[in-house]
């Protein structure tokens, strides 16, 4: 299948380099033209199967971009159950004749065959009612010239849209735009996935002021480094390599701590659910030295040296980096082709999106060269993306350790506890929960929500300071449960 799909491709290709599109008053243009209607008239509208059979090659194939791919019975079968089997609210296939195009193949300068490519449009039929317009798609066709007859070889149908649903969200996109313009934030990056797919990428606005950000620039997403970590940790423990309840001192006792007894209480379950005793970071206290403020396990306190513990523990466990436990336990199978944790030589400055306050003026960029387990990831919305979609789809967890990272390991309000490495929140509708976690830094926000449950999610950088409003827009208006996510805030 692949190999005659990329077959079309190269030959859609090559007849477009040699400018062989037939002129529209051409006789094979008109003839196609009239083929195609008159195909899609007796064969898809008034459902005459015998005209459709006799119309199509044995080996025909059909490749379409939400169903699938269907072979000849498969294509039948499908006609008959979603296409004929209503007819008081019947499917209509009507071509926008503008967008029509045919390209002839041949074969020692004889036409053998063609390819047709357009625009068409499908509509629900109702008796005494206008047809409704239901959705719009692309499409290419390869027709045979066989004993005069033309036949339908393979069809790419792909591209669907709702009409309607596609102008409202271009409306929205547009005051988007305006939006972050107004807020003075220069690009955003919004990752949708759905059923466990990553279904879609947008990058909107500029990296700079006067460059445009692509689907590829990178962003730094501050504390969404931790899931990362996070993932790292719980792989070793449910490949047996380490234990969720075992004490990390055997592997790594900070020097500011050596002396005190805690540190035997430190286990990979305490750190990853934020009850390590330690503050946020050592630097933001008095003393700028790190200290337990309460004895582990206690009680909830988010911090970024718990990880930065967890990491140095887990290095010297393995005798590798993070990075490289990274890499072979996360980057790799979930397909992250594009993140590091420092500026490393492999990093394109050129995609990196700066970071800006509230007044729109750029911070300057502090770059890094060396890992840290909490902070400074550096990243893509498709990488993040397909990060989330692995971990929805089991991330090659035992299922008792992919249990244990959704389990309520401390609450922090109602409805609202922390698991390992995530935030989780409860109560939305249709008994769904949430797995959360957020990033901020000066010139950084960014959000990644999955609810396992329906296997839904989102990702959505920012790279400026003023995030409220934008955040608001989005999640109240345009989003899986956005709203009751926003009401929990």
């Amino acid at each position: 299948m692949t190999k005659r799909f990329l077959s079309l491709l190269i030959i859609l290709n090559s007849v477009s380099l040699v400018n062989g599109q037939a002129a529209k008053n051409s006789e094979l243009f008109l003839t196609l033209k009239n083929q195609d209607s008159i195909f899609f008239e007796r064969g898809f509208n008034q459902c005459d199967l015998d005209y459709l059979g006799s119309h199509i090659v044995d080996d025909f194939k059909l490749y379409h971009d939400q169903s699938g791919f269907q072979d000849r019975k498969s294509f039948f079968e499908n006609t008959k159950k979603y296409i004929c089997s209503t007819p008081n609210q019947k499917p209509i296939r009507k071509v926008d004749e503008k967008s029509l195009e045919v390209f002839p193949l041949y074969n020692n300068g004889k036409l053998y065959g063609a390819i047709q490519s357009g625009i068409h449009d499908f509509y629900i039929r109702e008796a005494n009612k206008e047809d409704t317009h239901t959705s719009r798609a692309k499409f290419t066709h390869v027709w045979l010239l066989e004993n005069g007859s033309w036949l339908l070889k393979e069809v790419l149908s792909f591209g669907h849209n709702d009409p309607a649903k596609t102008m409202v969200q271009n409306a929205f996109e547009k005051k988007l735009e305006q939006l972050l313009i107004r807020e003075k934030v220069p690009a955003l990056g919004l990752g949708i996935i759905e059923n466990g797919r990553l279904k879609q990428i947008q990058v909107f606005g500029n990296i700079d002021t006067d460059v445009s950000a692509a689907y590829n620039s990178i962003f730094k997403v501050a504390s969404l480094t931790k899931p990362i970590t996070t993932l790292v940790a719980l792989k070793l423990i449910s490949a047996g390599k380490l234990g969720l309840d075992e004490s990390l001192g055997k592997y790594w006792i900070d020097p500011d701590v050596k002396n005190d007894k805690r540190t035997q209480k430190l286990t990979p379950r305490i750190i990853l659910s934020h009850q390590s005793g330690f503050p946020n970071w050592r630097y933001l206290t008095q003393s700028k030295k790190l200290t337990f403020e309460f004895e582990p396990g206690t009680k909830f306190q988010y911090s970024g040296e718990g990880f930065e513990y967890l990491r140095k523990a887990l290095e010297m466990k393995f005798d590798k980096s993070l990075e490289d436990l990274a890499n072979s336990l996360v980057f790799k199978p979930a397909k992250m082709k594009d993140t590091h944790f420092w500026w490393d030589k492999s990093m394109d400055e050129k995609r990196y999106v700066k970071n800006y306050d509230k007044n729109g003026k750029a911070f300057e960029t502090v770059k890094y060269f060396e890992a840290n387990a909490a902070a400074n990831l550096l990243t893509t919305v498709e990488d993040y993306g397909n990060f989330l979609t692995y971990i929805l789809n089991g991330a090659d967890l035992s299922e008792s350790v992919f249990n244990e990272m959704q389990k309520n390991q401390v609450q922090l309000k109602d409805n609202d506890y922390f698991g390992l490495g995530w935030e989780k929140l409860t109560g939305f509708s249709n008994d769904e929960y949430a797995l959360m976690h957020t990033g901020k830094d000066p010139g950084v926000n960014t959000l990644a929500i999955i609810f396992p449950k329906s296997k839904n999610g989102y990702l959505i950088f920012l790279n400026g300071d003023n995030a409220g409003k934008i955040l608001e827009k989005l999640l109240t208006e345009n989003l899986y449960l956005g709203n009751e996510l926003w009401n929990k805030r």
